[in-house]
């Protein structure tokens, strides 16, 4: 199974921006990709464990395995190419 984490917080607006883009990527990966959201506010402990230093902060896993982790905010192409190669 493929989980991707979006560590963000409401106060960020890059955070905000990528909102859509994951509702899109929801849509166009359906339940093969389980998307979770964590407010680093929050969640510290969490996000501290995924050493976390800036947001918004994907992390994508396989099999429990970390594969990648992006900082900052990305385009919705690079969300979904890495998607396809870890798929």
């Amino acid at each position: 199974m493929i989980e991707v984490k979006k560590f963000e917080a409401d106060w960020c607006g890059p955070c905000r921006m990528l909102k859509p883009v994951f509702t899109e990527l929801e849509q166009t990966f359906g339940n093969s990709v389980n998307f979770s959201y964590i407010n680093v506010d929050e969640k510290q402990e969490l996000a501290t464990k995924y050493g976390v230093r800036s947001i918004p902060f994907v992390v994508f896993e396989k099999d429990g395995e970390i594969v990648k982790t992006l900082a900052g905010a990305n385009s919705k192409t690079t969300y979904e190419h890495i998607l396809n190669e870890i798929k």
